[in-house]
């Protein structure tokens, strides 16, 4: 049975993660400190190949035994976060990237890093290719999550052409689905929370950016494709059906049949105008392409949201 650490693993994607990873025969063990991660994530894992601990990745750490994968996932992931907690954003870029692949490399085990789409910046290229080297303003409030994770990559190759690790690296794209914070600030929690509560649905500037979103199951199937994969450089896991966040706003509005308006609010500041990702690579190395469609997905999360907001 192998045996896998997965950082961040009581998050979102995390532990979407730790049930596929159990679900295909692991150990697991999910490491994540709760800041934006949450037990209830994790709480209907009835598995005894899984157990928690309660540990900031961005200290050393130390785990028992052997381990053969590593998925480095820890890391505030939305907008409000790195606003909110910008230097333990840095932080665990840095100093818990750096930790994770010290354990890849005392462990012998293949390391796996979560990147992400925002290493493109407000990209000059569409879609974007693994090729692009962005366009991020490195000093500007959301640059702590930009230069965050491009410096993980950097290390990542690093540890990889110094020491012979075996590491993978993911660029993930807008996700979405079930556990998704009801307060996550991104576009789809905010409209559905929005929508279901009867408040206006905000939308920043005037809507025309453009998102491509990706429905969390097909996410993770990806990842798990180049975790036992042989690539090593960056690949792009994302949805490529693009459209508007005012087309998003008007969807949700009619899949949640609401009576709310929609206003505009002023954009943030190095908001990305488009994001789209090129997924030729993934496609031709994984065999991976997203299948879960739009509406599909929308009726998962829309049922995840309603429940959460009626127990609250």
């Amino acid at each position: 049975m192998p045996r896998t650490l997965v950082t961040g693993g009581a998050g979102f994607l995390g532990s979407h993660l730790c049930e596929y990873l159990l679900n295909k025969g692991h150990e697991v063990i999910c490491m994540d400190n709760l800041i934006t991660g949450s037990q209830q994530n994790i709480s209907e894992i009835k598995n005894s190949a899984f157990r928690f601990i309660n540990h900031n990745v961005s200290e050393f750490i130390n785990i028992d035994g052997s381990l053969d994968y590593i998925l480095h996932f820890a890391s505030p992931a939305s907008p409000i976060d790195y606003l909110e907690l910008p230097i333990q954003t840095l932080k665990v870029g840095a100093l818990g990237t750096h930790n994770a692949l010290g354990l890849a490399k005392a462990k012998n085990a293949v390391f796996l890093l979560a990147s992400t789409s925002e290493v493109y910046g407000d990209p000059l290229i569409h879609p974007q290719p693994e090729e692009y080297w962005g366009n991020v303003n490195p000093i500007g409030p959301r640059g702590v999550y930009d230069e965050a994770k491009r410096f993980a990559e950097a290390i990542t190759m690093a540890y990889h052409r110094t020491h012979g690790i075996n590491t993978k690296i993911v660029r993930i794209f807008n996700t979405y689905g079930p556990r998704m914070r009801i307060k996550d600030g991104r576009a789809i929690p905010n409209f559905l929370k929005q929508a279901l509560t009867g408040e206006d649905l905000t939308i920043y500037g005037n809507g025309s950016q453009t998102r491509s979103f990706c429905f969390v199951t097909d996410l993770v199937e990806g990842i798990f494709r180049l975790l036992i994969s042989e690539q090593h450089k960056p690949v792009n896991i994302g949805n490529p059906n693009e459209m508007t966040i005012r087309q998003m706003a008007d969807k949700i509005l009619q899949a949640t049949q609401s009576n709310s308006r929609i206003v505009n609010v002023p954009l943030p500041e190095d908001d990305p105008k488009t994001r789209q990702p090129n997924i030729t690579l993934a496609k031709e190395i994984l065999n991976w392409e997203p299948k879960v469609s739009l509406d599909e997905g929308l009726k998962s999360t829309l049922e995840y949201f309603k429940q959460k907001l009626n127990a609250s």
